[in-house]
C-alpha cells in the first residue's frame, strides 16, 4: 500500500483531464467540483482543489491546433516576465534540473499568488499554511505564484518545500490537442529545494512532486510562441 495515495493521485488527475478532453472543456479552468473533495486525504484534497481554480482562460480547443502554433504578442506575456528569463541551461534527460536546498532567508518572497490570482503577503502564508505539507512554487524576482504565461524557449525558477528529506516523484503532465506525462524521481533535502525548470514546448504545463505518499500542489505554466516585436498578429486576451 506504499504507493496507494500516489496511484490514486495519478488516477483522479488523469480521470480529470480526460473527462476535460472527451467534453471539450479544460477543468483547470474551474466549473467541475467533486462532491467528495472536502472529505478526501489531506495532501490530495489540497492539489484537486487547486484544480478547481479559475486561472487564466484561454481557447485550448480549436480545430486543427492552431491555437498551439500561431505566435502571440507580449501583451500576453507582459503580466509574468519576472518569472521567466530568455536563457539557461537545457535540462537533459529530465523534467527539471537536479535540486539544491535553497536557504529562504536569503530571498524571502513579498507576496505569494495562487492559481486564481489571489496574492498573500509571504508572512501571512508562512503563518497559516501548515508547516507539513509539501508545496510547489514558481519563483519571481519578488513574488512566487502557482501559474505562469511564458514564451517557448524561457527558464523558470521552481521552489518546493517537504518537510521531510527523500526521494521525489517528480511528475509533468502536457496539454495541447493532446495529453502526455512525464515522471522521473529526484532527491529533495528537507525543507526548501530550488530546480529549473526550462519551458521548451508549447502546451499547458503541468507540474508537482510527491514525498512520501504526500502529493503537493500543481503549479501550471502555459507556453506560447511569442511574436517579433512590432508583430500585427491578433493578440489573444485572457479572462
Amino acid at each position: 500500500m506504499k504507493y496507494s495515495k500516489i496511484l490514486l493521485c495519478m488516477a483522479m488527475l488523469s480521470t480529470c483531464l480526460l473527462i476535460g478532453i472527451a467534453c471539450g472543456q479544460d477543468y483547470l479552468n474551474g466549473g467541475y467540483v467533486s462532491s467528495s473533495r472536502a472529505n478526501s486525504d489531506p495532501g490530495l484534497s489540497g492539489m484537486l482543489q487547486w484544480l478547481d481554480q479559475p486561472v487564466s482562460s484561454f481557447p485550448w480547443y480549436t480545430t486543427g491546433g492552431s491555437f498551439y502554433t500561431q505566435p502571440y504578442s507580449y501583451t500576453t506575456f507582459s503580466p509574468y516576465t519576472e518569472y521567466y528569463v530568455t536563457s539557461g541551461n537545457p535540462v537533459v534527460g529530465g523534467i527539471i534540473s537536479n535540486p539544491t536546498k535553497f536557504d529562504i532567508t536569503q530571498k524571502t518572497p513579498s507576496r505569494v499568488y495562487y492559481g486564481a490570482g489571489v496574492g498573500l503577503p509571504y508572512s501571512q502564508y508562512a503563518s497559516t499554511v501548515p508547516s507539513k505539507t509539501n508545496d510547489l512554487w514558481i519563483q519571481g524576482a519578488t513574488n512566487w505564484t502557482q501559474y505562469v504565461v511564458s514564451p517557448v524557449g524561457t527558464w523558470l525558477q521552481l521552489v518546493a518545500y517537504t518537510p521531510v528529506e527523500g526521494p521525489a516523484g517528480f511528475y509533468e503532465m502536457i496539454q495541447t490537442d493532446t495529453t502526455s506525462s512525464k515522471y522521473k524521481t529526484y532527491q529533495f533535502s528537507q525543507g526548501y529545494n530550488t530546480m529549473n525548470f526550462n519551458a521548451d514546448q508549447v502546451g499547458r504545463h503541468m507540474l508537482y512532486f510527491v514525498v512520501n505518499s504526500q502529493p503537493s500542489n500543481v503549479v501550471i505554466v502555459d507556453v506560447f510562441a511569442q511574436a517579433p516585436a512590432g508583430s500585427t498578429n491578433p493578440v489573444h486576451t485572457m479572462s
